[in-house]
């Protein structure tokens, strides 16, 4: 019987939707290979794009998502976003790869921080971030996060007794979200 606080739940699916495909030679084993495979295709857009490839155990390509397309000189990318095709393909590990389209390959300050942010939620949810590779130009040269030495996956340790957990969202409890 329905009473005047009853509220609609609705029941939804969640799919993962093929698209166009693109053909790859060989596996992702080097960042110079990822680099050559999809900046070939990348560096044909005018803006900025990101990109995320999901990777099975063997280190080859399941899929690409293009998370976001931006403007000539940026692209706003959410970690969410980039993780929704990683999770859907049953990804082991993923790569990200952008394009600037101006050729200047080195990372500004937010592609740092986007970086350093996914490598941490990827770790947390045990699908590592293995590189994040920046491709533009003629597509000669690019940034491997990894060959730099910029991506080091963390080694989290988690707590095993709940009085311990160090819960850094204070925003949760305050919007009336947990009782």
């Amino acid at each position: 019987m329905k009473t005047e606080n009853d509220f609609k739940l609705d029941v939804v699916s969640v799919r993962l939707v093929k698209d166009a495909q693109l053909y790859l030679k060989q596996p992702f084993n080097h960042p110079y290979e990822v680099a050559a495979a999809m900046g070939e295709y990348m560096c044909q857009f005018d803006r900025e794009v990101i990109g995320v490839v999901n990777l099975r155990t063997d280190l080859k390509p399941i899929n690409v998502h293009f998370a976001s397309m931006g403007t000539l000189t940026e692209a706003i990318a959410h970690p969410r976003e980039l993780l929704k095709a990683s999770i859907l393909s049953n990804a082991n590990s993923m790569l990200m790869i952008h394009c600037h389209p101006s050729g200047n390959l080195l990372p500004s300050k937010e592609d740092t921080m986007l970086t350093d942010r996914m490598s941490k939620l990827c770790e947390l949810l045990g699908i590592p971030l293995l590189d994040h590779i920046i491709v533009g130009g003629d597509n000669r040269d690019f940034f491997s996060f990894k060959e730099k030495g910029m991506i080091d996956n963390p080694n989290i340790t988690y707590s095993s007794d709940y009085r311990t957990l160090d819960i850094q969202s204070p925003l949760v409890a305050e919007k009336g979200m947990v009782r």
